[in-house]
């Protein structure tokens, strides 16, 4: 992306409200084409905000050796998708870190997973898409998924980034939807686990 594109799209941005004391504002994230080819890096708040710029991103799913899957919840404090249900976490890799470096750093620091819990992380699916959150933002990314089984299921989750957690069954959950409903799942998982069921 171009600085002028950038500079566009922070315009854009700012008259749709965006609140540059955010945190938000002062992390930058890696724009890429449909293809997942890096454009720069731009504003995280930009890329959230008006109509969004694509950007790298990553979802990871976490299973118990029962092939449960563990659900987070977002905290309420998050600007997009606050107390909607993530299979488990999601977020953004920075400029010159890989997808799997990524994960294993929020891993540790949104549920205290540490990799000696671990030994399987892996990438099995890319996918864009844009979804828009009433008033808020937009997400528009091109977003990988990881899969990670644990050995030990011990937890020590940050208040600040997770809600509250549920180990569901994984094929029960994509098989009745409307059993988990009222747990408003976060588009980027239900993306992924329609996909992973196809």
């Amino acid at each position: 992306m171009s600085s002028e594109d950038a500079a566009a799209a922070g315009d854009s941005a700012g008259e749709a409200g965006t609140d540059t004391d955010h945190e938000n504002a002062l992390q930058d994230v890696i724009a890429v084409d449909p293809d997942d080819v890096e454009q720069g890096t731009v504003n995280r708040l930009d890329a959230h905000t008006g109509d969004g710029i694509r950007h790298r991103a990553f979802t990871c799913l976490v299973y118990d050796t029962d092939d449960r899957i563990l659900l987070a919840q977002r905290a309420p404090t998050k600007r997009l998708w606050d107390g909607h249900w993530d299979g488990t976490v999601a977020s953004h890799p920075v400029e010159g870190q890989s997808q799997a470096d990524a994960t294993e750093q929020r891993l540790e620091e949104e549920l205290g997973i540490t990799p000696d819990q671990y030994d399987d992380l892996r990438v099995t699916d890319k996918f864009e898409y844009k979804r828009y959150y009433p008033n808020e933002g937009v997400e528009w990314e091109v977003c990988s998924v990881l899969k990670v089984t644990l050995d030990d299921t011990s937890l020590d989750p940050d208040e600040a980034e997770i809600g509250g957690m549920l180990w569901a069954d994984y094929e029960h959950l994509h098989e009745n939807p409307a059993l988990y409903r009222q747990l408003r799942l976060c588009p980027w998982f239900e993306i992924a686990m329609r996909r992973d069921f196809s």
